[in-house]
């Protein structure tokens, strides 16, 4: 029978996308279960664009949400407050302002893909989260992609030869794509060992709940 530290980690895909604030609350959630239970997950970052067709210049956070789901400016405002004590409580600063712009990640999903080739997919994809909702900076913006990279150790260089190139546009497009065809609609959506799909932030207890089955079915699997 093997002990718990000999369990291999638990895979885990996570449909995101960097200006979706439930996905950073959802992935702090995850990794604060995996540092209580003491089980290791590996975290692979796969691209869901929230807003494919949004415009180069983005849109005003607030009148986005007003225009895509209703939202009124005072739900708006509970929803951002609620967010940032959840982020707060998890180690993570939301930094939200009214003029905050809701923009494509096209770009941002490319940088990292191309960052996964060079080991530092997870690293970048949190970095861009950071950038985002900390930093308020603009993720469709080349520049502002290329100091993300170098802040991770990677060229600069290369990375906007990389954008400016499309040279990772196909490969994100198939790996959205292929989420699309397992009926992954909205995100964050997080798929354990390629078997069991769940979606929305579940909590860290849940969470925690979660992987200690999982560790145990992998445990009587490999017994």
């Amino acid at each position: 029978m093997s002990s718990q530290s000999d369990v291999r980690k638990i895979d885990i895909d996570l449909v995101s996308d960097v200006v979706c604030p439930w996905c950073v609350i959802g992935y702090h959630q995850l990794a604060e279960a995996a540092r209580r239970s003491g089980i290791e997950i590996n975290v692979t970052w796969q691209p869901f664009e929230l807003n494919p067709h949004m415009a180069p210049e983005g849109e005003n956070l607030r009148e986005h949400l007003a225009n895509k789901y209703g939202t009124t400016p005072s739900e708006s405002r509970a929803a951002r407050e609620r967010l940032t004590a959840m982020g707060a409580e998890l180690g993570f600063r939301f930094n939200y302002a009214d003029d905050m712009r809701m923009v494509n990640t096209f770009r941002a999903h490319q940088l990292i893909h191309w960052a996964e080739t060079k080991g530092k997919g997870g690293a970048a994809n949190l970095a861009l989260f950071e950038a985002f909702f900390t930093e308020r900076r603009d993720l469709n913006d080349i520049g502002v992609l290329c100091q993300v990279a170098e802040s991770l150790g990677l060229d600069a260089r290369e990375a906007h030869e990389m954008l400016e190139r499309e040279t990772c546009a196909a490969a994100v497009r198939e790996q959205q794509a292929f989420w699309q065809q397992q009926g992954i609609s909205g995100v964050p959506a997080m798929i354990f060992n390629r078997r069991y799909l769940v979606t929305g932030a579940q909590g860290v207890e849940r969470y925690m709940e979660m992987l200690k089955t999982l560790a145990a079915e992998t445990n009587s699997e490999e017994a």
